[in-house]
């Protein structure tokens, strides 16, 4: 058998009528998440309005990824190894068995809550660049970072606006396109938001994950209740380390890749990185269905 990991996408792949067919096998789910959300998620996920809100995405993705891999495992599927794009990690973690669904929901919908109201800074992507000199740019730039490291030739650098800006203009790239986000996630313009959050992630009791977790982080894979909780204290403020992950995984004897969760976007980045690798996507209960 093929060993296999589980990647869930985070905010970016969410689409209007995502988890639309879960209403029946995962009504349950959806009910405790009404309740923490305070609105239904399918209603949510219709909206598109609703749906482009930070405090709404992410809940809404992490319960739709969350569903998703439930019913994987009532299939017998099991991974052997997963991680997550920046929100994507509380869905992998929740799969790992490192907190319960509700719990792991109420981390999503405050951590949601706090990066909606940080309205300082901004986020943008860069498409085909020469490396040397974006890192070269980027460390005499000051309060600019690398947020998102996804792969050789696709990043995204979060800051202040005229950082970010400063970058983007003598960088020679193919592409460059600001996010539409509400302020600068990934980097230290995040540190109220990250210390608030700490609070919040410390009354909760993590259990030592059951397969091994690789975080944005620190792509090593680990178990350690504690450790992956650090991990997770330090994303807010820290690089999504996408390209190591995605490297790391062949070094993990991984040899086929599932995403879990609305659109390609991480499957995508992999194939662009590994080679060799079998990749496929389970978006929709029609998806598992189809595969079984």
């Amino acid at each position: 058998m093929l060993k296999t990991a589980w990647v869930f996408p985070g905010q970016g792949s969410q689409a209007v009528g995502m988890g639309a067919d879960l209403a029946e096998v995962r009504a349950d789910r959806l009910a405790e998440a009404e309740k923490i959300i305070g609105k239904s998620v399918l209603e949510i996920c219709q909206d598109e309005a609703l749906l482009s809100d930070t405090r709404y995405t992410q809940p809404c993705l992490y319960v739709v990824e969350c569903a998703l891999a439930d019913v994987l495992k009532e299939k017998g599927q099991q991974p052997d190894l997963v991680a997550g794009h920046s929100l994507g990690e509380y869905s992998a973690l929740y799969a790992a068995g490192v907190f319960d669904f509700v719990e792991g929901l109420k981390l999503v919908k405050r951590r949601a809550e706090l990066m909606s109201e940080a309205s300082a800074g901004t986020m943008a992507a860069l498409m085909g660049f020469d490396r040397d000199q974006l890192d070269a740019k980027i460390a005499e730039t000051a309060d600019v970072v690398l947020a998102n490291d996804n792969n050789a030739g696709q990043v995204v650098i979060s800051g202040t606006l005229a950082g970010v800006d400063a970058v983007i203009s003598s960088v020679k790239c193919k592409r460059a396109l600001k996010l539409n986000v509400s302020g600068a996630f990934h980097s230290p313009l995040m540190a109220d938001a990250s210390k608030s959050f700490e609070s919040v992630l410390a009354a909760v009791e993590f259990s030592d994950a059951s397969i091994p977790v690789m975080s944005n982080v620190d792509p090593r894979p680990e178990t350690n209740a504690e450790i992956l909780k650090k991990r997770l204290i330090q994303q807010m403020t820290g690089s999504v380390r996408w390209r190591e992950i995605s490297l790391g995984l062949p070094e993990a004897g991984i040899e086929s890749v599932v995403e879990v969760g609305p659109g390609k976007v991480l499957t995508g980045l992999i194939k662009r990185t590994c080679k060799g690798l079998s990749l496929s996507n389970v978006s929709s209960l029609a998806a598992i269905e189809s595969a079984s």
